[in-house]
């Protein structure tokens, strides 16, 4: 039997503020644990929250960057829980006036795992959202061997919280989702996203159905993923675990579950709570916000999109689709390469280097693009020499290297090294004839109909001028004088 698959994921992203949401306290990972906190965000009686007017701002510019309605007027509520992790026994959050609603999340081809990418269910899918809402983040728990530590450094962290549809059908399409999410928000300076560092988790809610005319199957939710790839393998898992369940004749329940990535399967952790468990109600010691002012700042600063860039790229520069999206995937590198291609005769080859030669060069010495030792210029520079004949493909590789090791110019390079191409035509049409003239057999064998004698007087061409000599023009002058 075909079974239905219906996901739709939960999104916790930590603003890229310097202080935490309600008081001064700054945010700081790897900082000594507990070394981050005050009367405000450890809850003590009598201390009053004060709203963190940057986060507000960024997430209102995630809701116009993803298409969202903005609500005129919002505010935030408890919610009420007993978790050794919110030290005021409950948390600031929003739940019936978020900042922002609907919206979506397009799903760029090259955001999904390589090998699923040329036979996609869905291309250029977009992925409807529910809410964006703006809440505090809690302490961090470590399971020590017999205790537990609780650092709270983190409790009071901006949190954005970025609700999706169950428009996802797939662990693929979540990873995609996730990936491309990520994306839009580095782009807009909202958070680095670091997953390893916690500022991006989710939680996946997933269902199935062996008929898309029945309701949705229970909702089962899988707690706190912090890696990307972790939600894909979690949520592949969790699809075969419930499809064995129902053909076993089992009667799934809505439960919370988590993953464990080295046994790589889920484990019951509780019984899902409901909204009314947690009793919210607005925070009396927080006004609403009207969101006017925030919306006019937030637009100003709403950058060109992943999508916006792949397209101009294409227009602009004349690369192909994938490598636009791969250029683009990386905003520093996309910047690097638009640095290197504003104004250049062949932005294209400057494309190709970049993706190719760069990106290799990169990867083997361990280092990202923010510390390129080959200027944006340079590359351009090198571009223009081999369009120009003055090296050869062969010669740039060189010149490349020498470049990379120790940033110094191409020009320079190429002149220290005396590797400078002949592509003088006078200059070439002598040694061309010298050859010629010193080697009848090879020539009366080309004439003849034999054309591998031609490899054979280039290379002496090559030999008379030391290996400098433009050997796409040589070939020209050989065969004109050949043929003349």
């Amino acid at each position: 039997m075909t079974y239905l698959t219906t996901i739709g994921l939960e999104v916790h992203v930590q603003l890229k503020t310097r202080s935490k949401m309600f008081c001064a306290c700054p945010v700081e990972f790897g900082a000594a644990p507990n070394t981050h906190t005050c009367p405000i965000c450890l809850g003590l009686p009598g201390a009053l929250p004060v709203m963190n007017q940057e986060a507000l701002k960024l997430t209102v510019l995630t809701g116009l960057m993803l298409g969202c309605d903005i609500a005129p007027i919002s505010k935030f509520d408890r919610k009420n829980y007993f978790y050794p992790d919110m030290p005021k026994n409950y948390q600031i959050t929003q739940y019936d006036l978020p900042l922002c609603a609907n919206g979506s999340v397009p799903l760029p081809d090259l955001a999904y795992p390589k090998e699923v990418r040329k036979d996609l269910a869905s291309p250029e899918k977009e992925v409807a959202l529910v809410r964006i809402h703006l809440e505090e983040d809690v302490a961090k728990s470590f399971h020590l061997e017999n205790r537990t530590g609780i650092d709270f450094n983190r409790a009071g962290t901006p949190l954005m919280e970025i609700v999706s549809q169950p428009d996802l059908n797939s662990p693929e399409e979540a990873f995609a989702f996730l990936t491309a999410l990520k994306q839009i928000l580095i782009y807009g300076g909202v958070s680095d996203a670091d997953m390893e560092k916690g500022q991006l988790r989710c939680d996946c809610n997933i269902s199935v159905r062996s008929d898309p005319r029945e309701e949705l199957g229970a909702k089962i939710e899988i707690k706190n993923m912090n890696s990307i790839s972790g939600v894909r393998r979690a949520l592949t898992y969790e699809v075969q675990r419930q499809i064995q369940a129902v053909e076993r004749g089992e009667k799934l329940e809505q439960e919370t579950r988590g993953w464990n990535d080295g046994a790589g399967e889920t484990f019951l952790m509780r019984t899902k709570e409901f909204a009314h468990d947690y009793r919210y109600f607005a925070d009396p010691d927080l006004v609403p916000v009207k969101t006017e002012a925030l919306v006019q700042e937030a637009r100003a600063r709403v950058p060109e999109l992943p999508k916006a860039k792949r397209a101009r790229f294409v227009s602009q520069y004349g690369v192909s689709s994938h490598d636009a999206g791969v250029l683009a995937d990386d905003l520093a590198l996309a910047s690097y390469f638009e640095t290197a291609a504003t104004g250049a005769r062949k932005p294209k080859q400057i494309a190709n280097w970049v993706l190719n030669d760069l990106q290799s060069a990169l990867a083997g010495a361990g280092s990202a693009i923010a510390a390129c030792p080959i200027p944006p210029a340079s590359l351009d520079e090198l571009v223009n020499l081999i369009d120009d004949g003055k090296i050869s493909g062969k010669q740039a590789k060189e010149v490349f290297a020498g470049m990379f090791a120790s940033g110094r110019s191409a020009g320079d390079i190429v002149r220290e090294k005396g590797i400078e191409q002949l592509s003088d035509a006078t200059a070439l049409e002598g040694l061309c004839a010298q050859v010629i003239a010193e080697n009848p057999k090879p020539v009366a064998d080309f004439k003849a109909g034999n054309t591998a004698s031609m490899n054979f007087l280039k290379g002496q061409v090559m030999k008379l001028s030391r290996g400098k000599a433009n050997p796409a023009l040589v070939g020209e002058i050989l065969e004109r004088k050949l043929k003349g």
